[in-house]
């Protein structure tokens, strides 16, 4: 298996990705065949696993992170109450997306190794699938695929890598990684080539992150739960 290159790593090609109907995604191509036997598994024990999101360039990840900034999408804190942007210096307004939404460049959902999940069979086909914490905890609709994936994504090759809060991320148990590509990706994404992918971008607060990079490095990027 090749190793990612800079511009797959950063986003800027889709080279190593494949469309996959059947599982609504685009994803790696080494993760395919995994990811259909991971739905599978699932399916043979009552859940209906579905991707809401996989694959994301650097071009549609900087339009989650530029309306962030400007306060046209929702900026959450910690514990996802809503922010206001505009009571926000350029600092603040930074560290809130991270939380939440990844630097482009910095996204896993570059690689096409990572992608959100939830039950289809919990919730009506008109449900809006939030992908919150109370959704997968207690009695929310999606507890049951929490636990499930607990105890079935390593046979598979998975993990989740934002489990725990590690001061950076939020726990993000909808979160999949794909640790046979994702391992190496995540070693070969350093400072350099995301400093390469991020300096003449349209990024709005660029120049602050930049400045932050390498804070912002180890603690969004590097900080995660290792894979089993």
């Amino acid at each position: 298996m090749n190793p990612l290159s800079a511009q797959q790593l950063t986003g800027r090609t889709a080279t190593h990705i494949r469309d996959v109907p059947e599982l609504g995604s685009r994803l790696h191509a080494a993760a395919i065949e995994p990811a259909r036997a991971l739905r599978e598994a699932a399916a043979q024990d009552g859940i209906d696993l579905a991707i809401a999101s996989s694959f994301r360039d650097f071009e549609r990840q900087l339009g989650i992170w530029n309306a962030k900034f400007r306060g046209e999408r929702p900026l959450l804190d910690r514990e996802g109450r809503p922010l206001e942007a505009a009571n926000l210096d350029e600092r603040a307004r930074v560290d809130s997306i991270l939380l939440w939404s990844a630097l482009p460049g910095a996204s896993r959902h570059h690689w096409g190794t990572d992608f959100d999940v939830f039950d289809q069979s919990t919730v009506a086909p008109d449900y809006r699938v939030q992908l919150t914490i109370a959704e997968f905890t207690g009695d929310g609709p999606f507890a049951g695929l929490n636990d499930w994936l607990g105890l079935n994504l390593a046979r598979f090759g998975f993990f989740r890598p934002y489990t725990t809060d590690r001061g950076g991320v939020r726990p993000e148990p909808w979160h999949l990684s794909y640790a046979p590509v994702s391992g190496p990706a995540l070693s070969l994404l350093t400072l350099d080539v995301l400093y390469a992918a991020i300096e003449k971008s349209e990024l709005l607060g660029r120049e602050h992150v930049l400045t932050r990079l390498p804070e912002i490095h180890a603690k969004y990027v590097m900080a995660i739960d290792p894979a089993a």
